[in-house]
């Protein structure tokens, strides 16, 4: 983060040389670190049990009013008592807020031991919600809740196929590939060498993928960072308020509906993420590349990242406290102890 910084700042050509690589809304060099940065998760999960997630009602409800009630309304809330006096800022905030995570909570998920077939599950269950949602909800925040609290409101023209060409880019490409990859080498070798050898050595990919997607981030904003900082943390508190608070939430949640540690954690993520690059690609679409709303959308997964890397801590530390397994000694009765 640091490194990607204070190199957009020192060199600012290097925004240019990233912009290049732009297509649309999209910016090859970070989708593809997305992609790769969840492929070797997405390779682990096992596919044919994915039914039993499907089958998890109480899982998937829990899931639905987290990310579909919760995380909405909460962000417009803190967007609204934090940023009304700065419009552009609260919209891109509300639409950051609007975009459910389907990409980066793979990855949280792994780094904290939580259930991969159940984050498998979860993201794609939200991404179907979001193809037939966001659109209805955009419209709903911010359009009508404002007008209702006196503010400005904003018009979001955003089409269902827009939204999932985001959602096949960023999590159609990389589930598709990790099926395959499994379900091929399964066939031609076997499951043993599959998961001893062949995912340890694609594992590391993700860590990888994900420093140097973090970089290009950092980078491609570091000058804004340097010269309007107060900005940027106007933006950051509300953000910091909103992971931390969806994370312990969700948690207390996971633990109260009896959920074991790695599913209470998957829960946990998949509400406190969210989906950056929708977010941003449909500020830079609708309000423009140099708008208030595009920066705030932009400042979104610079405070997620480093947010959710120290909550990934906070979880491993629930899991000792909470979730510790007591080791036991069985001792087997034989005809000469007495």
């Amino acid at each position: 983060m640091f490194v990607g910084v204070f190199t957009g700042y020192l060199f600012p050509g290097i925004v240019d040389f990233w912009d290049s690589f732009q297509e649309g809304t999209t910016n090859i060099p970070i989708a593809i670190g997305l992609i790769l940065m969840m492929y070797p998760p997405l390779a682990k999960v096992k596919y044919a049990e994915l039914g039993e997630v499907f089958r998890n009602v109480k899982i998937l409800s829990l899931s639905l009013v987290q990310n579909w009630i919760i995380g909405p309304v909460l962000m417009f809330a803190l967007a609204v008592i934090f940023l009304q006096d700065y419009p552009e800022y609260m919209a891109g905030l509300i639409l950051i807020g609007l975009a459910r995570c389907i990409a980066m909570v793979i990855v949280w998920n792994e780094l904290a031991k939580g259930d991969t077939e159940y984050a498998a599950g979860l993201v794609a269950f939200n991404s179907i919600f979001q193809i037939l949602f966001f659109s209805i909800y955009a419209y709903i925040f911010l359009t009508i809740l404002p007008s209702w609290l006196g503010l400005k409101t904003f018009a979001v023209d955003i089409t269902i196929g827009q939204i999932a060409e985001s959602v096949f880019i960023y999590l159609g490409i990389p589930f598709i590939a990790g099926m395959i990859t499994r379900f091929v080498a399964l066939k031609i070798k076997s499951k043993e060498w599959y998961e001893k050898k062949f995912i340890p050595r694609i594992s590391p990919i993700t860590l990888i993928a994900l420093l140097f997607t973090i970089f290009v981030m950092f980078s491609l904003k570091g000058e804004y960072i340097v010269k309007i900082p107060l900005d940027v943390v106007r933006i950051a508190i509300p953000l910091v308020i909103y992971f931390v608070i969806m994370f312990l939430v969700s948690f207390y949640m996971g633990r109260k509906i009896g959920a074991d540690y790695s599913k209470t954690a998957t829960l946990s993520f998949t509400a406190a993420s969210n989906n950056f690059e929708l977010a941003i690609a449909v500020a830079i679409s609708v309000f423009t590349i140099n708008s208030g709303e595009a920066f705030a959308a932009v400042i979104g997964p610079l405070v997620e990242v480093p947010v959710l890397i120290a909550l990934v801590n906070v979880a491993l530390f629930f899991q000792k406290k909470y979730f510790g397994k007591v080791e036991t000694i069985t001792v087997k009765s034989t005809d000469n102890f007495a």
